[in-house]
């Protein structure tokens, strides 16, 4: 299948067999060099043992906090680039769009990993539904996982603690003063209590006896990271964050205070080293968030029966608008605010890196779906749609609109100088653009209804169109106004969007099929013009009548390319100055002499053989130059422009129904 005419995957046809298991053999091989790449070396010993052989090896890195954790594993997947920003790679194949964003948070965390106030701040994700929020994270955690087996990642914990502490966390305070002298590191935390008790109770207070292992991130193993999602609030426990008393073990030590009868199965104890995820943060209670902030001030959490508990993480919590704005309009959480880093994660304004998310979808979904053909154009009409929703209305708002979308998508656009494309990429008048409209998910609801409906394995852009123009239809959530101005977002994506791509594609596959009429008619540009600018007259070549040039010819191919009348002096002599160039050199002057020139004749040509394109859907039968012209037109589109042959005939039939109306 042909997805915007960026990914093609295509299904088993004769012939495969090879390249298939030349595929696999490839994956196989990716398969082995991962696990020789992040083979990771297991290690277990003392604390003496740890003393000797592993931490003189690298000092800074056993010493990282998770912050600075976070920052080297972030480094490591970057590149810079030739303007000196970062390039991630860790998300630049999953989110498209929202580099703003994505630069904000990676400037978080190299802020929070330098020491600054921004560390001990809570890191909050705010942006509307399928905006890339919970992909951000996932893919930090999923890099996390990946960079604990690597060399540079290797982690050591107690072992046996709940909460894998440094085992640093040993060195009395009175000897840290020293460390820091020995080794250049500073030592901050507490051993936790379970610990506490058992160097006590097994060791008899000999620290340098103590266990020590190296450990690896892993969700599911709930080791580094922990997740919390919100449940009814009316139920929702502390104990789901901190533990409990785990009445099984009090009958074992005898007491609901020791510490190893507590169950340390809380989210923020999983999360210990690494990250907490706090998905729809602001649903939970106020004691939750008072909780997870002095986590983050303080590095410390309170229960009861223990003293305070040190917990180094980092805690990365999302939500939507809605629930945002509610928590704004309570006076009582203005103090929560001040203690949390707000990064807004909005949907991409560029129609192009929103037809990449579909793209995306698309080939992750299943095969059925998969294997259905989209024209070229199918995705980034939905994807200029999309937008549209997105974006503020000036006051000539068509015009407008269809500016700021070609803006957004890096396009040039005539009359728009570059002060006024920082104005709007900054969103100077509308800050908050990008905040609300048709979502990824809305978009590709409706593409999957319209494949379920249609009896044909291809989808035109037009079948695209209307398939979202049922979805907003059917859509009860959506009120009578906003239906009315989605669907006008429709036909203006048809109408400014769609309507030129798809001519353009028509027009330049028809001009390879009349390329010999193409290099007669830039000869008689080129003769017409040099008679023009010697002043003489021109015999005609079937009446041998001498004529004056013909000025009207000329401008016609001018004004293609809007050439104004003041500057078509200088435009015909920069032309024939390149002519006699080529001539000098011995080289022809064709079509690919001028690009200019080349597309007014391109233009021009396209405009003359209107008449071919009528002829594709008239009842009249064509003659066989006509009908072998057209199916090279057809075969181009679909060799070179994405189509296949169902939607290159529908290319064609629209743009003579174009053509027939203008």
């Amino acid at each position: 299948m042909t997805i915007s005419g960026d990914v093609t995957i295509s299904g088993n046809d004769n012939g495969s067999a090879v390249p298939e298991a030349h595929q696999r053999a490839q994956f196989l091989h990716s398969l082995t060099e991962f696990t020789q790449q992040h083979r990771a070396g297991h290690w277990s010993g003392t604390f003496a043992q740890f003393m000797q052989q592993v931490l003189p090896r690298a000092p800074h890195l056993v010493a990282r906090t998770s912050h600075q954790y976070l920052w080297d594993m972030i480094r490591a997947t970057c590149m810079q680039t030739d303007d000196g920003r970062l390039r991630c790679r860790l998300f630049e194949d999953e989110l498209f769009g929202i580099d703003d964003a994505l630069e904000r948070v990676i400037d978080y965390f190299k802020a929070a990993a330098a020491g600054s106030e921004v560390g001990r701040r809570l890191l909050l994700l705010l942006g509307p539904p399928s905006g890339g929020k919970s992909t951000m994270v996932i893919l930090l955690k999923r890099a996390l996982e990946e960079y604990s087996y690597t060399d540079q990642g290797a982690m050591y914990g107690i072992a046996g603690c709940p909460v894998r502490e440094s085992p640093l966390h040993l060195v009395p305070h009175t000897m840290r003063a020293s460390c820091r002298n020995t080794y250049g590191i500073d030592i901050t935390g507490e051993l936790c209590p379970h610990c506490r008790a058992r160097l006590e109770d097994q060791y008899a207070g000999d620290f340098m006896q103590m266990p020590v292992e190296r450990f690896f991130i892993s969700e599911s193993g709930r080791c580094g990271i922990g997740t919390y999602a919100p449940h009814d609030p009316t139920t929702a426990d502390l104990a789901d964050l901190v533990g409990s008393v785990d009445l099984s073990k009090v009958a074992q030590y005898g007491d609901e205070g020791d510490p190893r009868a507590w169950s340390w199965s809380g989210a923020v104890y999983a999360a210990s080293r690494g990250v907490l995820e706090m998905i729809e943060i602001l649903k939970v209670k106020r004691e939750f968030l008072y909780l997870l902030l002095t986590l983050t001030q303080e590095r410390n959490v309170k229960v009861s029966r223990f003293p305070l508990i040190y917990l180094d993480e980092t805690i990365l919590a999302h939500t939507n608008l809605a629930e945002f704005r509610r928590f704004l309009q309570e006076s009582e959480n203005e103090a929560l605010l001040d203690r949390m880093v707000i990064i807004q994660v909005p949907y991409t304004l560029s129609y192009k890196e929103e037809a990449r998310i579909y793209n995306k979808l698309i080939s992750s979904a299943a095969p059925a779906f998969r294997d259905v053909h989209l024209d070229p154009h199918a995705l980034h009409a939905a994807a200029v749609f999309a937008i549209l929703s997105r974006i503020h209305e000036g006051d000539d708002k068509d015009v407008e609109l269809v500016k700021k979308i070609r803006i957004h998508a890096d396009e040039e656009v005539d009359g728009v100088n570059r002060a006024d494309v920082r104005r709007i990429k900054e969103k100077d008048k509308a800050p908050d653009e990008g905040l609300a409209g048709v979502s990824p998910r809305f978009v590709i609801n409706a593409l999957s209804n319209a494949i379920i409906q249609s009896n044909r394995q291809s989808l035109s852009t037009m079948d695209v169109l209307l398939a979202l123009k049922d979805g907003i239809d059917s859509d009860a959530r959506i009120d009578p106004k906003k239906k009315r101005r989605w669907v006008d977002y429709l036909v203006l994506t048809r109408k400014d969007f769609y309507n030129r791509w798809v001519k353009e594609d028509v027009h330049k596959a028809l001009f390879v099929s009349f390329e010999q009429e193409a290099q007669d008619l830039l000869n008689k540009y080129l003769d017409e013009v040099e008679a023009m600018l010697d002043n003489r007259l021109i015999k005609d070549p079937i009446t041998s009548e001498e004529r004056r040039p013909d000025e009207r010819f000329l401008r016609a191919v001018e004004e293609k390319i809007h050439i104004s009348e003041s500057g078509k002096q200088s435009f015909r002599q920069e032309v024939v100055r390149k002519a006699m160039g080529a001539y000098k050199r011995g080289i022809k002057f064709g079509l690919d002499s001028h690009l200019q020139l080349n597309d007014a004749v391109q233009q021009y040509l396209f405009e003359q053989r209107r008449d071919v394109l009528r002829l594709v859907s008239s009842s009249k039968r064509p003659d066989d130059d006509i009908r072998t012209k057209i199916s090279a037109v057809e075969k181009r589109l679909v060799d070179e422009y994405g189509y296949d042959s169902h939607s290159a005939r529908e290319a064609l039939n629209y743009v003579t129904t174009l053509l027939a109306q203008e």
